[in-house]
């Protein structure tokens, strides 16, 4: 696939490392010549500095010829014009956009997207990401991850190793034995920031962090087996009102009966607004939210979970530390800067949100090949968990799980058959229309597409 991503921040950094991992001809422009070199110089992929909306700077990109093109600048304009110039002047196939203003998203103006308008295919926003990401995490306290797979049916759940886990030291094959009614099946382990698939043998250790996947009705016993029985939220405290925490409240309000909201806001014009916009339930102060008294206004001590979005990631922290530290049982804290990661795990922060992984995320959705239906990422590039539909041509059908010959680094953790969960064995026979979810590191999610494609290849 040839694809042009167009900027090279952070999400366009690490769409292109995960499309260059897998052999495709990539080439991210952006108008800092910094980050154009860096691309360069650290990634298999062709950095070119200029204007990713400009016509000429296109075509010097490759855009005749290209499979897609990803607009994901710091500007919503430039991404917008970039989509609609490479479908009128080159038709590329394929053009998705990350859009930040809600005021371009509003359901009045869906139309704007459409081919005879910007021609976009696909447009992600963000901070609607982000904010329902954070809601999946209130509903299940216990768990730092929570992504929803297979129509709802089945979940990616991340949770904690805690001293009161029952699972502690077990082989993963006895699990099934110790808890034959629960469905459920350990895809990825990170142990001391170093990741790993685990097999059969290995075992689970005191402070690992577990991705697993698991039907949804078994979540709180799943959860509650890592040492983890929290109730959900019935105080919540939102620091910062932008479009994150502003889109959160609004998800909570409407899904999330019985839970009482206080918002801190530091801009008093913004903070008037965010309170005509909510219901009057719910208390927005105007103030800094690192600011004690503006704390205790919040009562930030008699919460269970403070949230932490504002825009500045020192403030997202030290505002979660100060309201642990008044009593508060729980902080969600938005991180931009990766490389602050391995120092806040040290701080007590029970959920770290990675604005960019969680568009990666949505955006790999749409450039997966084959009966993709979602992805997610796991860790810092360590690899995708990938919900697929099996076709009659496709080479997951040929036989039982164990004779595929999956290599090691690529595990199916569980099927959804005419809306059953099934944790599969090797003797296993995927069937077509099965969805299926697989756990592949970075260097072999490209089998996962092979695997589901229509076709009989296959490695």
């Amino acid at each position: 696939m040839k694809a042009i991503i167009c900027g090279a921040g952070q999400v366009g950094a690490s769409i292109a490392r995960h499309l260059a991992l897998e052999d495709n001809d990539i080439t991210v422009i952006d108008t800092s010549t910094e980050l154009a070199q860096r691309m360069d110089e650290s990634h298999d992929v062709r950095g070119m500095v200029g204007h990713a909306s400009h016509p000429d700077v296109l075509a010097q990109a490759g855009a005749r010829d290209a499979d897609m093109l990803i607009a994901v600048t710091h500007s919503d304009e430039v991404n917008m014009v970039a989509c609609q110039v490479a479908h009128s002047v080159f038709n590329i196939p394929v053009r998705i956009a990350r859009i930040r203003k809600q005021a371009y998203l509003r359901p009045e103006w869906s139309k704007l997207f459409a081919d005879e308008h910007l021609a976009i295919n696909v447009v992600i926003s963000p901070e609607v990401e982000i904010a329902h990401s954070i809601a999946r995490r209130l509903r299940s306290p216990g768990a730092f991850e929570m992504v929803p797979l297979a129509d709802g049916k089945v979940h990616l759940v991340g949770v904690h190793c805690t001293t009161s886990s029952p699972l502690l030291d077990t082989p993963l094959r006895r699990l099934t034995e110790m808890f034959p009614d629960v469905r459920a099946a350990v895809l990825a382990v990170f142990r001391g920031g170093t990741g790993f698939v685990p097999k059969g043998d290995d075992v689970l250790r005191l402070g690992d962090d577990v991705h697993l996947v698991c039907r949804t009705a078994d979540i709180v016993r799943v959860v509650a087996l890592f040492g983890h029985a929290e109730a959900p939220a019935r105080r919540l405290v939102i620091a910062g009102g932008g479009n994150v925490g502003f889109n959160l409240a609004q998800i909570v309000e409407r899904q999330m009966r019985g839970i009482s909201i206080k918002m801190i806001e530091g801009n008093a014009e913004r903070a008037e607004l965010i309170s005509r916009s909510l219901r009057s339930s719910t208390v927005v102060l105007n103030g800094d939210a690192l600011d004690h008294e503006i704390l205790e206004e919040a009562q930030v001590g008699r919460a269970e979970t403070i949230v932490a979005v504002t825009n500045d990631d020192e403030t997202n922290v030290f505002t979660s530390l100060l309201a642990k530290r008044a009593g508060c049982g729980r902080a969600i804290t938005l991180l931009n800067k990766t490389s602050y990661a391995p120092i806040v795990a040290g701080l007590g922060m029970d959920v770290v949100v990675n604005p960019a992984a969680v568009t990666v995320s949505s955006i790999l959705r749409h450039v997966r090949r084959g009966r993709v239906a979602a992805v997610q990422t796991i860790g810092d590039g360590f690899g995708e968990v990938v919900e697929a539909e099996a076709l009659e041509t496709s080479r997951a059908v040929s036989g039982p799980i164990g004779s595929i010959g999956l290599p090691s680094g690529l595990t199916i953790g569980a099927l959804v058959r005419d809306g059953e969960v099934i944790i599969p064995t090797g003797q296993t026979v995927i069937e077509p229309h099965d969805r299926v979810i697989v756990m592949a590191t970075a260097d072999l999610v490209r089998k996962v597409e092979r695997l589901f494609a229509v076709g009989l290849e296959f490695f």
